[in-house]
């Protein structure tokens, strides 16, 4: 099976062991050290992941949010695969439905196939390197005007405090996962999505690339490129949008940062 078929096939998989067993009234969960939550949801559908995908690709680096990071071991290869079995482990866990399953191959430090599918809405979003991006198989095009006047920008606090002065419709933090947000930025349900501070690459890889596939630009909140696979898998900072606008926002961020 090819690369795009394995992974494509095995996140909607993925996503309807998710529908399953969200509907356990006694799903077991806790709190990480880092505070955030997981279930055995979450390990369940890593576990999928493990076998399907990791066994079928031995060869492969490999970067999960539910695995043991082993830094040395993934770069040394070329090829990494970056998953997140449920983004959005919160709304998961409350019966909500703003949650989804990402994953994304990056070759030399660069996505080049990815997957985001949100089951309780049958949402399946898939890019591929050069080939374009797709929701539920249609063809993505990202408007791109220049203004952020009326713009809908999602992004966390801090980051959307720098915008508020022009005129933006924010889209406050929580609404939806990392992956999701940049899913819509791809579609143009969203205008652009912000944030400032660590996001781990599991949460950017596959979003990232539908919306450069879509026609934006993804970058860090100084306008760096991100590259994956680095000794710590995190990246500064989220700026997603159709490319002028993601000018507007670098410079609207660090105008206000230096201000």
């Amino acid at each position: 099976m090819s690369d795009a078929g394995l992974l494509f096939d095995v996140v909607r998989e993925a996503g309807e062991l998710g529908l399953t067993l969200g509907r356990q009234k006694s799903l077991k969960h806790w709190t990480k050290p880092d505070g955030s939550h997981v279930t055995e949801g979450d390990l369940a559908i890593n576990g999928l992941f493990e076998e399907r995908i990791r066994a079928a690709r031995p060869g492969d680096g490999w970067l999960s949010e539910e695995t043991a990071d082993d830094p040395r071991a993934r770069m040394a290869r070329e090829r990494l695969w970056i998953i997140d079995p449920i983004d959005g482990t919160r709304a998961f866990l409350e019966g909500r439905k703003e949650w989804c399953v990402a994953a994304a191959l990056a070759v030399n430090g660069r996505p080049v196939l990815a997957a985001v599918f949100a089951p309780h809405r049958d949402e399946f979003f898939t890019a591929a390197e050069g080939r374009g991006a797709t929701f539920n198989g249609a063809r993505l095009s990202m408007p791109d005007p220049v203004s952020l006047a009326g713009a809908r920008i999602a992004g966390n606090s801090k980051a959307l405090a720098r915008l508020t002065h022009l005129g933006i419709a924010a889209d406050p933090p929580g609404s939806l996962p990392l992956q999701l947000r940049l899913a819509h930025v791809a579609a143009g349900r969203l205008d652009g999505a912000v944030s400032i501070g660590r996001r781990h690459d599991w949460d950017l890889a596959a979003g990232e690339l539908l919306v450069a596939e879509a026609g934006g630009r993804v970058s860090g909140a100084t306008g760096e490129g991100y590259i994956y696979n680095r000794p710590e898998p995190w990246q500064q900072g989220l700026v997603a949008a159709g490319a002028k606008r993601h000018a507007a926002l670098i410079d609207a961020l660090n105008c206000q940062r230096s201000a």
